[in-house]
């Protein structure tokens, strides 16, 4: 499996467990899964880069382990425990250096794990209700936290007693009311110390540690529905949202208005990430595609149908491949998986909607009989 998993440039995590990566130049996906059997405590919420050549994925899966999975040879080589299934999913999964990583879970516990040592090195708190924490790419050693009614916090894990920033809360409204605050993901803004959130009350929030002001420099609302994840494109100057309702939004953090929206979704985005030098945005979540979309044109490119759910995905820095090959719906390239047998069971049940139609015609020719024996009773009178 080690040449077919150098192949892929997208690597995403299902909620059945399995790791799956798409090669977009040979139109081709695949399935890796280290075990028979598949249950739900294996469920991929997190996924990282485990060093910066990008040779090793780390997963954190729903049991609370953290499984190293090796790109050149295309197979799992290790697994960790790093928290329990009692405090809640992972919400952030970061390689601190070569031999350390970084991991949150929904309970707030962040902690920092040396290799040769079974128990963390370091450990805080940063609140309850925690939705995602984001590594600093530029400082490793900072990481950003947020959650429901839990605002931004920036971290320094060399000094991990207090947050080195505490975002205060948005001003009352109109009404003097207290606005409730509920952040979903965020990002560090390159060439600052700026960083962007996204709420689940559809807004976009930049906030500025360097400055003495502690609530947002900059706020934009998007839509009508709770934002779930964001990413940054290139330039930094750009920000690409998507929701709860499958729509995607490009936002200017510079003049703090919208450019553009993507289309093509037809459910809500769970993890979205631009590619670091190609002009693309690639996005996941509860209809079981990935798409990747161009930021220029703002068409969708391709278009992989894989079977599960999709928690979170991971572009590969490399080229992701050439626009060739044939076309499907909506003009984008179609992309085949290989065959897995655990995921026929779930292609094999029947939907429910289909479930429902069926009895609604059962009912309706039901009634038209009824109907039909009443009219020759009444003829027959």
């Amino acid at each position: 499996m080690g040449d077919t998993s150098r192949l892929c440039s997208v690597w995403l995590g299902s909620e059945t467990g399995i790791l799956k990566g798409v090669s977009l130049s040979r139109k081709q996906a695949f399935n890796f899964c280290n075990t028979s059997h598949l249950s739900r405590d294996q469920e991929v919420r997190a996924l990282c880069w485990g060093d910066p050549a990008e040779s090793e994925l780390l997963l954190g899966s729903v049991d609370g382990t953290v499984k190293t999975f090796s790109i050149e040879k295309g197979a799992f080589t290790e697994s960790r425990r790093c928290g329990e299934p009692a405090e809640g999913c992972f919400t952030g999964l970061a390689a601190l250096s070569s031999s350390a990583l970084v991991t949150c879970v929904e309970c707030g516990t962040l902690r920092v794990w040396a290799e040769d040592r079974s128990e963390p090195v370091t450990e805080l708190n940063a609140g309850k209700n925690v939705c995602r924490m984001r590594q600093n790419p530029a400082h490793p050693h900072k990481v950003a936290t947020g959650g429901k009614e839990n605002g931004l916090k920036i971290w320094d894990l060399q000094k991990p007693e207090e947050p080195v920033f505490n975002a205060k809360n948005l001003r009352d409204d109109w009404l003097d009311l207290r606005r409730p605050h509920w952040v979903r993901d965020m990002a560090f803004i390159p060439d600052s110390d700026k960083v962007v959130t996204c709420t689940g009350y559809h807004q976009v929030h930049v906030f500025d540690p360097s400055s003495p002001q502690r609530r947002p420099v900059l706020e934009v609302a998007y839509g009508e529905h709770p934002l779930t994840a964001l990413s940054l494109t290139a330039g930094g100057d750009t920000v690409v949202v998507g929701n709860t309702h499958g729509q995607i939004a490009l936002l200017d953090l510079r003049k703090g208005v919208v450019r553009g929206v993507l289309k093509g979704l037809s459910g809500g985005v769970r993890a979205l990430q631009c590619h670091p030098s190609q002009p693309v945005v690639a996005s996941c979540g509860l209809d079981r595609f990935l798409r990747i979309h161009s930021l220029e044109e703002r068409n969708v490119e391709h278009k992989v149908y894989l079977k599960s759910r999709l928690n979170c995905l991971l572009l590969s820095s490399k080229d992701l491949g050439d626009k060739c090959g044939e076309t499907g719906e909506g003009g984008a390239p179609e992309v085949k998986e290989e065959d897995d047998g655990d995921d026929e069971v779930w292609e094999n049940m029947e939907r429910v909607e289909e479930t429902a139609q069926k009895r609604k015609t059962a009912e309706e020719g039901g009634e038209e009989t009824l109907k039909k024996k009443k009219s020759k009773k009444k003829k027959k009178v």
